[in-house]
């Protein structure tokens, strides 16, 4: 039986567009969707189990896996099968998760699945772009309780123009690479790195994906709509009781605003939230905190959160007793770690990053190996954020989503500001050692003084805030936090975290919770980003006001030189013998590439003696050595013959050419050692190849005066025995009837 097929498909302009279609694939799942757009087709399934899980949370995965045969490849390395997610895949769940969980209701806790998969790929087309509009299409096929449709778009802007959904060629022309979630009312993430561009610019950017966004919604609508929208499924809700949140709103919100209000440290006032809990709870019997001691927890944390943002709605005051744009104390140090190429400790209030910069060589680079993109990084950076940081005691199983996303984060914020002449290849490591504020920011702002302390000349120091909104829809009162605590981020209508230099913004990561915020207010709230920023910057450049001039003396230097393609051979030598034993003999590292546009050999030669590195351009040298005809070369006697010496460059050590004994003086000379002996340096003039001989001539005399009343032998005559054009003689006789003869008499003996 064919299946119902149902489609929509939605104009990007251009020519470009993408299709939302379904009833022919994966019918078992609860919404299934295949998005298309060119020859990229993207497979979107959800499913939720309909018993909650004994949870107080929504169990939700997204997960998002490229297939290598949607490109036309094999996996790479032993076992020839996908296995765990790339940083690239996890980036985009992480994408599409954020825009998602908020719009299911909270006491919705099923075990939910979300699984996109990359079936076909186009070159011309980026899939993570569309990962969003295929997993809200999918659910809007469902019997989910879930809000709204939502989508996701990428926007650029090429030579001044917005562009959604650009391909990898135009965002590499792009000074914008963001990622905005949204439904058709309200802008609900925007992740990305820009070149350096104002607040203002910014916001045109997210209107502009918006408007596009709006779009693919209305499609999800219409084809849930032909498709058959089911009804939404019944599920156990959370029991409320009003009365006992009201009792203990009333018990806890007082106490908890003086708290607040007085401005102590993350523990001091953790115990005093703890005993203010503890003290209504008491007031309940065992039965009813049998009963009731989940709904308690509940209340009493919605008391507490109402609590503190009134208080800095109407008093401008925050937890630590900060205003609403102050930043806390901070303090910078470099050269923390005496072994590694680059170090510095970033601390700011009670967030602290640990932050190590290592130099190597391409060879070092990190290997992008994925369906829809391969290539290489020069420059990364990874983020480890242990349990200690918080002060917490867990398991540790490998790298987590947040470590990877935290991480993106400031490398993108970063790499921008490292030059495109940087020689090396730089890898920052980030160790969160304490957390409480954005520890992803403290890595920025550590990794921009250990990359100026390892030497790396960047183009200029970039810091990053992390900030909060608190808005009130009623009353029109709203406040952005600068520089937001760990208990902060939880409780405001906006988490967003902004990095840039002095003259813009360079990567932001935002979370918007409230709905239909305006453009207005986001805006003001980056130019205090902006302020944050800038203060922060300060006490970067205060700690260390440039790069360093060079690397550290331990760290290894790094020279690269061109070489013809023609003595990459030479250079490596049969096995690699000739490379290898010069790495050994000077102590080196020698990365040889091979570039196709000026078809030359790329030389990366690092180590941390300067003698060593000089050894191995000498050695290049030599191999590129190529003498000039007329010109005079101090050469050096390695070997001595009964016909001549053998001498070296001293300009090119290896180079070596035959000084004929003719060519030593003007006088005849009999030995070679009345002349010159081993170890003799002098003058040669070069005369390049011999006409007769076909090798190199060199000569010693032709740079000698003559000597008084010397006179040249006569050239040989060149015809065999003198003869004569008939072969006469000079005696006339017929020397060819001679030559016969001898040739006759031995014929006939």
């Amino acid at each position: 039986m064919i299946p119902k097929v149902f489609r929509e498909v939605i104009d990007l302009g251009d020519g470009r567009e993408i299709s939302i279609e379904t009833g022919k694939l994966a019918k078992q799942a609860h919404g299934s969707v295949v998005v298309q757009s060119g020859k990229c087709m993207l497979l979107c399934t959800v499913v939720s189990n309909y018993k909650q899980s004994d949870v107080d949370f929504l169990p939700l995965t997204v997960d998002y896996r490229e297939k290598f045969a949607a490109a036309g490849r094999y996996p790479g390395g032993f076992f020839k099968r996908e296995a765990r997610p790339s940083d690239g895949e996890v980036l985009t769940m992480r994408l599409v998760d954020r825009v998602l969980r908020p719009l299911f209701p909270k006491d919705y806790h099923a075990e939910t699945q979300v699984m996109i998969q990359l079936m076909s790929h186009d070159e011309n087309v980026m899939p993570d772009a569309m990962a969003g509009l295929a997993a809200s299409a999918a659910i809007q096929l469902s019997d989910f309780p879930f809000e709204c449709p939502i989508s996701e778009a990428r926007v650029a802007r090429v030579n001044g123009e917005f562009v959604i959904n650009p391909t990898r060629a135009q965002l590499e022309e792009s000074d914008i690479d963001m990622m905005i979630g949204a439904s058709a009312d309200s802008v609900m993430m925007v992740e990305g790195e820009m070149d350096e561009i104002s607040e203002e610019e910014m916001a045109e950017a997210i209107k502009f994906a918006h408007e596009a966004i709006k779009v693919q919604c209305a499609a999800q609508v219409k084809l849930a709509e032909a498709f058959g929208k089911k009804e939404v499924r019944e599920y156990d809700p959370e029991r409320e009781d009003e009365d006992l949140a009201k009792k203990i709103h009333d018990m806890a919100y007082d106490k908890v605003y003086a708290i607040a209000k007085a401005g102590s440290s993350k523990k001091e006032r953790g115990l005093a939230f703890s005993e203010i809990k503890e003290e209504i709870t008491e007031t309940f019997s065992e039965e009813e905190i049998e009963d009731y001691g989940d709904l308690i927890s509940k209340y009493y944390a919605k008391a507490e959160k109402a609590a503190i943002r009134n208080l800095t709605l109407e008093e401008g005051l925050r937890l630590d007793g900060r205003k609403t744009d102050e930043i806390r104390p901070i303090w910078c140090e470099v050269d923390y770690l005496p072994s590694t190429h680059g170090s510095s400790i970033f601390t700011r209030g009670e967030t602290q990053a640990l932050a190590t910069v290592t130099l190597g060589t391409s060879r070092d680079a990190n290997q992008i190996d994925m369906p829809s993109f391969e290539g290489e990084e020069r420059f990364y950076l990874h983020y480890n954020f242990p349990p200690f940081s918080t002060g917490e005691a867990r398991p540790i199983r490998g790298t987590s989503r947040r470590e990877v996303g935290h991480g993106n984060l400031a490398q993108r914020a970063l790499k921008g500001m490292v030059p495109e002449d940087c020689p090396y290849t730089v890898r920052v490591v980030s160790e969160v050692l304490e957390s409480n504020g954005s520890s992803s920011m403290a890595t920025v702002c550590s990794g921009t003084m250990a990359l100026m302390d390892a030497g790396v000349q960047l183009k200029k120091p970039v810091s990053g805030i992390a900030m909060g909104l608190i808005s009130d829809a009623e009353s029109g009162k709203y406040a952005v936090l600068s520089d937001i605590l760990g208990d902060e981020d939880h409780l405001g209508d906006m988490d967003f975290k902004v990095t840039g230099t002095a003259d813009g913004i360079t990567a932001c990561q935002m979370d918007i919770k409230v709905k239909g915020l305006s453009y207005e207010i986001l805006v003001n709230a980056l130019k205090q980003a902006r302020e944050g920023r800038l203060h922060i910057l300060t006490k970067l450049t205060d700690t260390i006001a440039a790069p360093a001039a060079d690397v550290k003396p331990h760290s290894p230097k790094m020279v690269t030189r061109r070489i013809p393609n023609e003595f990459i051979g030479a250079l490596i030598g049969p096995g690699g013998k000739v490379i290898q034993e010069l790495q050994k003999e000077t102590e080196t590292t020698i990365v040889i590439n091979e570039d196709p546009v000026t078809e030359e050999g790329v030389v990366e030669i690092l180590g941390v003696g300067q003698e060593g590195i000089d050894a191995v351009l000498a050695k290049i040298d030599s191999l590129l050595f190529k003498p000039e005809v007329g010109s005079v070369y101090e050469v050096k006697v390695i070997k001595m013959l009964d016909f001549g010496a053998v001498v070296e460059y001293m300009d090119a050590p290896g180079n070596e050419v035959l000084l004929h004994v003719s060519e030593l003086a003007w006088e005849r000379t009999e030995n070679v050692s009345d002349v010159v002996n081993m170890g003799d340096v002098f003058d040669v003039k070069y005369f390049g190849l011999d006409s007769r001989t076909r090798k190199e001539k060199v000569s010693r005399k032709a740079i000698l005066p003559k000597p008084e009343g010397y006179v040249a032998r006569p050239p040989r005559d060149k015809n065999r025995g003198n003869r004569d054009n008939r072969g006469r003689d000079n005696r006339g006789r017929d020397s060819r009837r001679d030559d016969r003869k001898p040739r006759e008499e031995k014929q006939d003996s």
